[in-house]
């Protein structure tokens, strides 16, 4: 049924599928995936594979049938998650940390008609599955754990084991621009909206990563992101592209990732700064930094103390600062020969990507002239899912004036017009400003709540904070900061204000000074995929 192409370890795959099964033409006996200890190789991966695929199509699923995987990092989750597009259906992630409410909403939006989960997680979610009209199967990987509760009436249950068997049916014709995933963004600003991708924008995602990070088959990934994040996700396929070796890995506690990276020798750690601020308070076992080649960011910007408690730690690891957006997978990263002399800097273009700093009427910035970030070219997703006023809204043509001479062509290219705010230098690197929706207008001035945060981590009183606005009836807003202190922080909270208000006043103009610091006594709120959330702490603090 999944018969691949003719395969050799220099022809690119097309297919989100083909990356497994190319590595299993290529590699079969190189170990593909490990979890608590346990390896697969390429040729056992690629064999469970096309049996789900076998399995779903089983099902009598039609082409674009979206599939939800909502599991914590297993074998059957990444499986699953390159068996539905084999099979021609759309691959549906879900982040295991959701709430059932959560996660019903993503099964009705998405229109999941298939469900992959576990016993103990179908018990919480199916109070909410009558509200799932589209879902007609659910599909068990612990079967010998029944669930506890019925299935509305209309859905059928089956074993994961028991997927297999029979005759499928033939597997449909995809093409490269075919929808392969649908990943739902955090949800900070409301419910989770669906960012439509491509089987070219993840391969093309895959190529233009591993080349930077010049990825190799004696890699070691360490998965420490959800897969249902694309940065997560990305862990898998640009493995996957060279033959490398990725170590799922379901964490409670930092340590264990430090562990990890010394038992399983790892050579690649990509995370997001929150859970970088968490590993630089740790003391390091030996064997943890050994065979680190890199360590690359995420999902926001690195503290600059925390950036040179990690180089402290890993010498001789290379740190690649990255941007990017679910719409775009990534944009921009930042060389690591220039992390010493641009170290607040996101870099600029990735491989195969034009990234541009633009004014409102689609004219280019001038240098340090802040505006907003546009991305062109294979990673730009399709759009969001069921959302065309939202689509047409970010995705956009991209100016005919930055075409060059003529700026004609057949059909217009459709850009992703981020939102987010950044500065370019006269050498072409890029900074972020900060998020449009978030910035703080003050005493007539406007105001990053980053470059504030990026103050208060540098005066090392500071473990994690959020910078914020109250309305003000004198300033119009005033700057307020939720903190957590840092462990090496001393003495009560009216005296760490004295400290970190001077040490503020030292590297920040009076507007931009906090008004209110607010000292908390636990971590702050995070987002699914272990961002600091400002909006749910405005949202739980009545600020919104």
């Amino acid at each position: 049924m999944l018969q691949a192409p003719h395969f050799s370890s220099g022809i690119p795959p097309v297919l989100l599928h083909q990356l497994p099964q190319r590595a299993a033409a290529c590699w079969p006996q190189r170990r593909a995936l490990t979890v608590d200890g346990n390896s697969l190789s390429y040729a056992e991966l690629q064999q469970q594979i096309e049996r789900c695929a076998a399995g779903l199509l089983q099902l009598g699923l039609e082409p674009g049938a979206r599939v939800a995987v909502y599991l914590d990092k297993r074998v059957e989750t990444v499986v699953a998650s390159f068996a539905a597009p084999a099979a021609g259906a759309v691959l549906v992630p879900v982040n295991p940390l959701l709430k059932p409410a959560q996660v019903a909403h993503i099964l009705r939006d998405a229109g999941a008609q298939v469900l992959i989960t576990s016993a103990a997680r179908l018990d919480q979610l199916a109070p909410l599955l009558a509200d799932c009209t589209e879902l007609v199967h659910v599909v068990l990987c612990d079967a010998s754990q029944p669930p506890a509760r019925a299935l509305p009436a209309g859905m059928a249950l089956h074993a994961w084991q028991a997927l297999p068997g029979g005759t499928p049916a033939p597997c449909p014709r995809l093409l490269d621009n075919d929808v392969a995933v649908i990943f739902y963004t955090s949800g900070s600003t409301g419910l989770p909206k669906g960012v439509v991708l491509s089987h070219r924008n993840l391969v093309a995602g895959a190529t233009s990563v591993a080349s930077y990070l010049r990825n190799h088959a004696d890699d070691v990934l360490l998965a420490v992101l959800p897969l249902s994040f694309d940065a997560g996700f990305s862990q898998l396929t640009t493995a996957f592209l060279v033959g490398a070796r990725v170590v799922l890995l379901n964490y409670l506690l930092p340590r264990d990732v430090l562990q990890a990276m010394a038992r399983e020798r790892v050579t690649c750690l990509t995370a997001v700064p929150p859970l970088y601020m968490q590993l630089t308070a740790l003391d390091w076992p030996d064997g943890a930094a050994r065979h680190l080649r890199y360590w690359a960011n995420t999902g926001g910007r690195m503290p600059q103390a925390t950036l040179q408690r990690m180089r402290q730690l890993a010498p001789e690891a290379l740190p690649y600062l990255m941007y990017g957006l679910t719409e775009a997978f990534r944009s921009t990263y930042l060389p690591p020969d220039e992390v010493e002399r641009r170290p607040d800097s996101i870099g600029r273009a990735i491989p195969n990507a034009d990234v541009r700093v633009l004014r409102p009427d689609g004219t280019e910035c001038a240098v340090d002239e802040p505006g907003e970030l546009v991305h062109r070219g294979a990673l730009v997703a399709q759009g969001y899912w069921r959302r065309p006023e939202e689509t047409a809204r970010r995705f956009r043509p991209w100016p005919a004036a930055l075409l060059g001479a003529g700026g004609e062509r057949a059909a217009p290219e459709l850009a992703v017009f981020s939102g987010d705010t950044v500065r370019r230098d006269a050498d072409g690197f890029l900074y972020f400003v900060g998020r449009r929706d978030e910035m703080i207008k003050t005493s007539g001035y406007r105001v990053s709540p980053t470059e504030v945060e990026e103050v208060l981590y540098a005066s090392g009183l500071v473990a994690e904070a959020l910078v914020y606005a109250r309305p003000d009836e004198a300033l119009g807003s005033a700057i307020c900061a939720a903190l957590w202190a840092s462990p090496a922080a001393s003495g009560q909270a009216a005296q760490d204000d004295v400290a970190l208000l001077a040490h503020c006043r030292q590297h920040l103009p009076v507007y931009m000074l906090p008004k209110v610091l607010q000292w908390v006594d636990k971590p702050l709120p995070r987002s699914p995929n272990g961002k600091l959330d400002r909006q749910r702490w405005m949202q739980e603090h009545g600020q919104l």
